[in-house]
C-alpha cells in the first residue's frame, strides 16, 4: 500500500489551540471507527474554514475586474489573480463558532425528540457531547501569542 499525499491549507498564523485539539482529535476517532465523533468533528472543522472564507465582494477591486477568460465566464486569468488572504479567526471567534455547533446539534435534538426521531436526537446529542469535551479539554485563554507558520 503506497503512501498517502498530505494536504494542508495555507496559513499565516497558527490556527488556535481549540483548532488544533479538533484535528488532533480526528485521527484517533477515525482509528476507532467513531463515526459520531469523526462527524461532529468534521463538522466543527468545516464550520471554522467557512468562517474563515472570504466574501467575494470584499476581494479588491483589481481581482474582481481583471480580464476573464475566453473560456470560463467568471474566471480570472493569470496565475494566483484571485488569490485572497483568508480570515484570520481569534481564539474567541473559533471557540463561538465550536459553542455553536453544541447549541445548533443539541437544539436539533429536542426538536428531533418532539418529532419522534429519538434515534437521530440520540446521536446529535452524542456528537454535541464530542464537541463539549473538546471544549471542556481546551480552557478559555489557554491560546499562545498567533505565530507565523514556518
Amino acid at each position: 500500500m503506497g503512501t498517502r499525499p498530505t494536504y494542508r491549507r495555507a496559513m499565516t498564523t497558527q490556527p488556535s489551540s481549540l483548532e488544533r485539539t479538533l484535528r488532533a482529535a480526528l485521527v484517533p476517532a477515525m482509528r476507532a471507527n467513531d463515526t459520531v465523533a469523526v462527524a461532529a468533528l468534521r463538522s466543527a472543522l468545516a464550520a471554522i474554514a467557512n468562517a474563515e472564507a472570504v466574501d467575494p465582494s470584499a476581494a479588491p477591486v483589481e481581482v474582481r475586474t481583471a480580464g476573464s477568460s475566453e473560456h470560463v465566464a467568471g474566471a480570472l486569468v493569470g496565475l494566483g489573480a484571485a488569490e485572497v488572504a483568508r480570515r484570520q479567526l481569534s481564539d474567541d471567534d473559533v471557540r463561538r463558532i465550536v459553542v455553536d455547533e453544541v447549541t445548533s446539534r443539541e437544539t436539533d435534538a429536542d426538536t428531533l425528540d418532539r418529532h419522534g426521531a429519538t434515534e437521530r436526537a440520540g446521536t446529535l446529542r452524542a456528537e454535541a457531547e464530542v464537541l463539549s469535551a473538546v471544549l471542556r479539554h481546551v480552557p478559555v485563554g489557554t491560546d499562545p501569542e498567533p505565530s507565523s507558520c514556518t
